[in-house]
């Protein structure tokens, strides 16, 4: 093993250093379990977050702690593997360096899978209002901030401001978008009127803003018609070809000329790359991903590399990059283990060739969409099939068994128990806040 912050590995062997947690970067550490490098993976937080169930611990439906697991918990029999928690500040191609917070970090092979971001373009005043969910603490701000204003409407005698409080604008129509309408929308028709005595269902309103012509745009026909079919049919009202124009904290207005009040603006519209300083400007486009060759290879350089959210690899299938997805990911992981492993033995590598395995996207109870190659259905099946999927893809077993619990008397009682406020969300500072006794 290695000391980090060294500026050599005292080992013959390469060493190579993967900035992120994510599914690619987990993928990547596997599947270089007893190859001829020393594998160093770097984080800011200790934990993997299983990112597409963030929407779930956000409006209270499952807690926190079951999407996240330990790091060091999943290598903790692997020989060439070190974990260091740290934040890296800026890559120094030149020295094959990193700068971070616990110190200079040599590198002979550098693989950058730091994901992404909230893009919210360029707009300041939308960055500061409108709440985002990437990770687990904007999730516990944004459950906190719901169930707020939950409870402040509950005892506002100004009407105005209890309209606003009770008004939901989700803005993005992907996956993500989708999925929070549909939450939502379930939230208002099971949960509010049983939970909060002298709030009607009638008072709460779920929008759902998209700027394209469809919802789910980058799945099938089939499944965006469905899709729009579903929320439509539980009150969520959707805006198509519509754009948020600015967001001051209570009034939202869109380019189709619509003004909205609403103390709860759900950002879920875009994402950029997210990476540290230190590779010039023409190795990344407009929204921060890094320019890549077909193994993953960042553009003018030989030994650094980037997968996942953060990577833009251009091919004629996919002219725009792969899918934003954890399946990408994973998928270039792998693959760059066994080039990795190529290059240190001097073979030639092979190209990245992605597998599209399908897509799912669920709506609420008993209703998603689901497009697997030709295959395309919706409903009970596919809403069945999505649960199967996101509970095997969860990192840790007790992970499984408390989410599969969880879902299951949530979905007998129609409620669930993790509405809390354990962390009081400011929107005058918009940060968390802990009461202290």
């Amino acid at each position: 093993m290695f000391t980090v912050t060294q500026e050599k590995s005292t080992t013959k062997r390469s060493r190579v250093v993967i900035i992120g947690g994510g599914f690619g970067g987990l993928s990547l550490a596997k599947k270089l379990k007893n190859a001829p490098v020393d594998v160093l993976l770097l984080d800011k937080h200790n934990y993997h977050t299983f990112q597409p169930l963030l929407y779930q611990v956000a409006i209270g439906a499952i807690a926190a702690d079951s999407i996240a697991f330990p790091i060091r918990r999943i290598f903790t029999k692997y020989n060439n593997f070190s974990f260091s928690m740290a934040y890296v500040q800026k890559i120094n191609p030149e020295s094959n360096t990193l700068d971070t917070n616990i110190g200079t970090i040599h590198y002979d092979y550098l693989v950058i899978a730091t994901g992404s971001d909230t893009n919210f373009f360029n707009n300041k005043e939308i960055e500061h209002f409108a709440m985002p969910m990437k990770n687990i603490p904007e999730a516990l701000n944004l459950r906190s901030l719901v169930v707020q204003n939950l409870e402040t409407a509950l005892v506002t005698a100004d009407m105005r401001e209890k309209f606003a409080l009770m008004t939901f604008v989700v803005v993005g129509g992907g996956p993500t978008g989708v999925e929070l309408a549909g939450a939502l929308a379930e939230m208002r028709h099971l949960i509010l009127m049983q939970d909060y005595h002298g709030l009607s269902k009638f008072d709460m309103r779920v929008y759902l803003v998209e700027g394209k012509d469809r919802l789910l745009a980058a799945m099938s026909s089939q499944a965006s018609i469905k899709a729009k079919e579903f929320l439509q049919n539980a009150d969520v009202t959707i805006f198509n070809s519509a754009h948020v124009q600015t967001y001051d904290g209570f009034y939202l207005t869109i380019d189709n000329g619509k003004t909205i009040k609403t103390r709860n603006v759900l950002w879920a519209a875009g994402v950029k790359g997210e990476m540290p300083e230190g590779l010039p400007a023409e190795t990344v486009n407009k929204t921060n991903r890094i320019y890549t060759d077909t193994i993953n290879r960042v553009k003018g350089y030989e030994n650094i590399f980037a997968i996942g959210d953060v990577a833009i690899m251009i091919t004629d299938e996919y002219p725009n990059g792969h899918p934003g997805q954890a399946p990408a990911a994973i998928q270039q992981g792998e693959q760059l283990a066994k080039n990795l492993i190529r290059l240190v033995n001097g073979e030639a590598t092979v190209p990245f060739k992605y597998k599209d395995k399908g897509s799912l996207a669920t709506i609420g109870r008993n209703q998603a969409v689901a497009d697997l190659g030709k295959l395309h259905f919706q409903g009970f099946f596919a809403w069945l099939l999505w649960g199967v999927v996101h509970l095997i893809s969860l990192a840790g077993f007790s992970n499984k068994g408390i989410v599969f619990l969880t879902w299951a008397i949530n979905y007998f009682n129609k409620n669930s128990d993790n509405r809390l406020v354990v962390r009081y969300f400011n929107v005058q500072t918009r940060k968390a806040e802990y009461e202290s006794k």
